[in-house]
């Protein structure tokens, strides 16, 4: 397999472990741990989900699935690329 091939997963990699970890801080906390000891588990039960909320799911959903792929991708391009060790 082509080397662009795997310098481009691991720039996909780079880019949706980032966009992964800002969605995921962009979710608002389901009660307990330290949001609701100021003041936000209070805030998030008064509220229904919004069309914003879930579309926050649905791209996180998106972005962990394309980033899952480039981990699959990029352990099957390190299986053909690298002759066998044993």
């Amino acid at each position: 397999m082509p080397m662009w091939f795997a310098y481009t997963l691991i720039v996909l990699l780079v880019i949706t472990s980032v966009l992964l970890t800002l969605l995921i801080l962009l979710h608002r906390g389901k009660g307990g741990g330290m949001s609701s000891m100021f003041g936000g588990g209070v805030t998030s039960s008064l509220a229904g989900s919004s069309v914003a909320e879930k579309n926050l799911d649905r791209y996180t959903v998106l972005v962990g699935i394309i980033w899952f792929a480039c981990i699959v991708g990029l352990g099957l391009w390190l299986r053909l690329a690298l002759p066998a060790a044993s």
